[in-house]
């Protein structure tokens, strides 16, 4: 019997100039749309873009997951050797009649493709911001005229770390969606975004000093304990994803009619194991997907609470009123779209929205914290004039 080889490179180049032709359209409209300003402009308006549609890219593979798309085509990075679903029609009509519901059907190998094409465009983008800004950036330091870009170490990592995100996506295939891998490459999504919401930021400092707002400092300690626990939040709600440990509790505020239901932490929390199995190889109890679903449930509890604090405080100062009413908003659409979830047996508009909505909060809560000064850096810089003054 025939095997499909988990990895087969050859349709790599047709795959990289697919990225390129996704890329062109993103490139041509922010360079058409700023060819009166100069090359600092346009990079900050390409940052905000791929920012925007790596957000999009999230989205897209939180919908690649929960429609059980992530085996569409079982090897990588092309689709049974082949650059697109359309070449590979003989093999996936073999694989869906050999078992219709899947993994390996039509629809659900154009959502994984479709996904890595995405991925693609946005490594691209990703490539010409980190060549463009050292270009930039020496250009600047020949001339020794005054940095108009970030440094350009910011985008190398993010070029760097869209590699590694390449990395698992390929790894999610070939380990047959192995949880941590999974929950790992959730995290790695969420870790580019911070990142381009980093440049997005430094690049609005560099050109309009009121991008950086004053703030407290207990309240910028409170906002950097906020976005810890929402890491961890997002960790434990993709340790849930990626068990099927949704539907373990159907009811709220209880779970299975009880406060404190059958769980079995050991097992569930048992991190390298294959998906439905233990280390040992045997089945994962229902026990175990309780206890999955109830911290995940639990640890919400208290990150809703450091988060709507965080928001009221924050609603308190002029300048950060609307960044607050955003965490707050964010804050409703997450506890609506996770009740849903339980309740409404796990819709995919609401589940997908609910992975949106923890993107958003990353990087609002990342745009926080890079476009703020506490209060003592800034009472250190203003006092330097008076002082100048008076000697």
């Amino acid at each position: 019997m025939d095997t499909q080889a988990l990895y087969d490179l050859s349709p790599a180049l047709r795959l990289m100039g697919m990225g390129l032709v996704l890329a062109a359209g993103p490139l041509a409209w922010v360079w058409l749309r700023n060819r009166q300003a100069g090359t600092s402009r346009r990079l900050q308006a390409l940052t905000l873009l791929t920012l925007f549609l790596t957000f999009d890219l999230v989205l897209f593979g939180s919908f690649t997951r929960l429609t059980d798309s992530g085996l569409g085509c079982p090897d990588w990075p092309g689709c049974y050797g082949k650059a697109s679903p359309v070449g590979a029609h003989a093999e996936i009509s073999a694989a869906q009649q050999a078992m219709p519901t899947g993994p390996v059907t039509h629809g659900k190998a154009w959502v994984e493709m479709i996904h890595r094409y995405l991925a693609t465009g946005v490594g691209v983008l990703i490539l010409v911001l980190a060549i463009t800004t050292w270009i930039e950036h020496l250009r600047q330091r020949r001339s020794g005229a005054a940095l108009a870009v970030p440094s350009p170490w910011w985008a190398t990592l993010t070029l760097v770390w869209v590699c590694v995100q390449g990395a698992f996506g390929a790894l999610t295939v070939t380990m047959k969606l192995f949880p941590a891998i999974v929950t790992l490459h959730l995290l790695g999504g969420l870790l580019l975004l911070a990142l381009l919401a980093l440049q997005a930021v430094r690049y609005a400092q560099l050109h309009s000093p009121s991008a950086t707002r004053p703030l407290p400092a207990r309240l910028h300690t409170l906002m950097k304990i906020g976005l810890a626990l929402l890491t961890l939040q997002i960790a434990l709600g993709g340790w849930v994803s990626t068990n099927y440990a949704v539907l373990a509790c159907t009811e709220f505020p209880t779970c299975q009619g009880s406060w404190w239901p059958e769980m079995n932490f050991a097992q569930g929390f048992e991190i390298w194991r294959e998906l439905g199995l233990t280390a040992a190889g045997e089945h994962v109890s229902f026990a175990a997907l309780t206890a999955i679903h109830y911290v995940h449930r639990l640890a919400a509890y208290l990150v809703i609470a450091v988060l709507v604090l965080l928001a009221w405080r924050l609603h308190a100062l002029p300048a950060w009123r609307a960044p607050s009413r955003w965490l707050a908003g964010l804050l409703l659409l997450q506890f609506l779209t996770g009740l849903s979830n339980v309740v409404l047996d796990w819709p995919l508009l609401a589940a997908v929205l609910h992975t949106g909505g923890a993107a958003a909060l990353v990087v609002l809560l990342t745009w926080g914290l890079a476009g703020s000064k506490t209060h003592r850096a800034v009472v250190r810089t203003a006092s330097a004039p008076v002082s100048s003054s008076a000697a």
